[in-house]
């Protein structure tokens, strides 16, 4: 079975607490992780500059990420304005490429 692995990238809003983005992401990531086709959903906070973090997941397939953004804790979160999005790579096995 293949799944759908994205690696994202955020940073707070300059202007935006740490410690209420920090809270609010714990939260994000444990709601998430209750979400039937998501199989993974970590975030990392970055050791040297705590305003950065990285996301880790796996999802069913892209549909399931698309869902995911509709559900109310994600816009919940999102209708925060505490971070900003990146960078979102999309990953796949070793040799493997998508063409155009």
């Amino acid at each position: 079975m293949t799944h759908y692995f994205i690696s994202a990238g955020i940073e707070l809003q300059k202007g935006a607490d740490l410690m209420k983005a920090e809270a609010g992401l714990q939260r994000l990531a444990k709601q998430t992780r209750d979400e039937p086709e998501c199989h993974l959903f970590e975030i990392r906070q970055d050791l040297k500059d705590p305003t950065r973090f990285t996301l880790w997941e796996c999802w069913t397939d892209r549909a399931a990420l698309a869902a995911h953004y509709e559900m109310p804790h994600t816009k919940a979160y999102l209708a925060q304005n505490l971070t900003n999005v990146c960078y979102i790579e999309e990953l796949g096995e070793i040799g493997t490429r998508e063409t155009a």
